[in-house]
């Protein structure tokens, strides 16, 4: 697992945007906790999880219910140690209804480039099938897939 220590640079950041959306997209709450503090603080629409346990334990709910779940994130902002960015996620309840997430996130980082705070905003769009935009295999979004921006959203 590779450290990306801040402050950032442009290249830290934007590799450290990519590892996150990874790790994301694996739908691995344990993996995922790993890339946050013991005591990591995040605000995700009404919940307010505090620690990696609280952590997994969102996660685990979230991608219960977000079935088919992929992700991709871009890099909007950095500063010292942190991160602003954007994101959409494409996914479907257990009736078959699509939907499309949009938000932001801002992240703040310790000294070790662990992240200690995540504040996401969040909103969704039911879609059609037809209006998907995410077609890659579950997993890591491939290296030559459009970004968020190319696909114009």
């Amino acid at each position: 697992m590779r450290i990306f220590l801040t402050p950032f640079t442009l290249e830290t950041a934007t590799a450290k945007v990519r590892k996150a959306e990874d790790d994301w997209n694996t739908r691995n709450p344990q993996l995922v906790a790993l890339d946050y503090t013991e005591d990591c603080r995040w605000r995700n629409r009404v919940e307010f999880p505090v620690g990696r346990t609280e952590i997994i334990e969102f996660l685990t709910r979230k991608w219960n219910k977000e079935l088919d779940y992929r992700l991709i994130k871009e890099l909007w902002s950095y500063s010292g140690n942190r991160i602003a960015v954007r994101f959409a996620y494409e996914w479907h309840d257990d009736g078959g209804q699509w939907y499309r997430s949009y938000g932001n996130e801002n992240w703040e980082f310790n000294a070790k480039g662990l992240n200690q705070r995540r504040y996401a905003s969040i909103n969704d769009m039911p879609i059609t099938e037809a209006e998907r935009k995410y077609h890659w295999p579950l997993g890591r979004r491939p290296d030559n897939y459009p970004s968020l921006s190319e696909l114009g959203l």
